[in-house]
């Protein structure tokens, strides 16, 4: 069985966001991929056939619990404040994204400190995190001056291209 490399599906991925196309499928040996336009950029799924499909019926639903109690009125308008204040805060924010599919890391090396954390001073310069794609290990700059609001990915967890990465009050 011959599986896709991660630099072929990237090529695709490519080639079908520069064409017209909106949909792709391929199928290899068992391997396929779809690659479909979603608005501005194009998303791809693979998935590989089974090697041995194996039924397992669905799991018996929970009974239903007690009711719970009534809420009162006060609380869903706070919430609702404190979400609408967050949401405009997060407006006048500017985000670090992602520029590429990868893993995020927070440091140089494990045992190292952080590139930044909440609180800290950035300019247009400053590495803020490191994205690793295809073992190639891609310093990520603020590109703006200001402070970091808030670190918005784990140390370790892979994201996507676009993915906001941090927030940044601009100065």
């Amino acid at each position: 069985m011959m599986a896709f490399k991660m630099h072929e599906i990237r090529e695709l991925i490519r080639l079908i966001d520069e064409s017209s196309i909106e949909e792709f499928e391929i199928d290899n040996d068992g391997t396929k991929i779809t690659i479909k336009k979603a608005g501005e950029r194009a998303v791809a799924v693979a998935s590989q056939a089974p090697a041995n499909v194996v039924a397992t019926p669905p799991a018996p639903e929970a009974p239903l619990t007690a009711p719970q109690a009534p809420v009162t009125e006060e609380a869903p308008q706070v919430a609702a404040s404190a979400k609408a204040e967050e949401n405009v805060d997060d407006a006048n924010l500017h985000k670090i994204v992602s520029p590429m599919v990868g893993t995020f890391y927070r440091a140089p090396a494990p045992d190292a400190d952080p590139y930044v954390k909440e609180g800290d001073t950035v300019n247009a310069e400053s590495v803020v995190c490191i994205v690793e794609a295809m073992k190639l290990m891609n310093e990520i700059e603020a590109e703006v001056r200001g402070t970091i609001v808030k670190v918005l990915v784990e140390n370790g967890q892979l994201v996507e291209f676009g993915q906001p990465l941090f927030l940044v009050k601009t100065s």
